[in-house]
């Protein structure tokens, strides 16, 4: 007499599987060699994911930032508009005291000379030597200096 087996559910997967039973060990080898191609396979899957990560980061910094400036634009424009009805109120009321086109001339001239000054302290900012990164290539430097050093000793 034949006995009969009964047949679960995991029989079944062995028995279908049995071809890639030698691809499962590999993914479920803990021995060092086997953790190292884990480890070569997982590693650019994280890196990859990682990118797309910084990448959905910075689209949506740059979409507050992109916001920002619009606001930042428009209040810009609403205070030149106040800025410049605040000017012609000045010229309205020294024009009471000195004739109107002089006191245009005079309020003129007093923003032309503030204005001139601002972009002259706004200039200074804009030198090359601000641009430059110092204490990067201070760094540089060092590490140049300390691997030249290094080598000399070994010579």
């Amino acid at each position: 007499m034949s006995e009969q087996r009964k047949v679960t559910p995991e029989h079944a997967d062995v028995a279908a599987n049995r071809g890639t039973h030698t691809a499962n060990v590999h993914q479920h080898d803990h021995s060092v060699g086997g953790l190292l191609r884990q480890l070569g396979r997982e590693v650019p899957a994280l890196f990859t994911k990682e990118l797309a990560l910084a990448k959905a980061e910075i689209s949506d910094s740059l979409r507050a930032t992109k916001a920002g400036v619009a606001s930042v634009a428009t209040g810009g424009a609403v205070l030149l508009g106040g800025f410049i009805i605040l000017l012609l109120s000045a010229v309205y009321g020294l024009s009471n005291v000195v004739a109107p086109w002089l006191a245009a001339l005079i309020v003129g001239a007093v923003v032309v000379v503030v204005g001139l000054v601002m972009v002259s302290a706004g200039k200074k900012k804009f030198e090359a030597s601000s641009f430059k990164p110092d204490r990067t290539i201070n760094s540089l430097n060092k590490d140049k200096e300390a691997v030249r050093g290094h080598a000399h000793e070994h010579s």
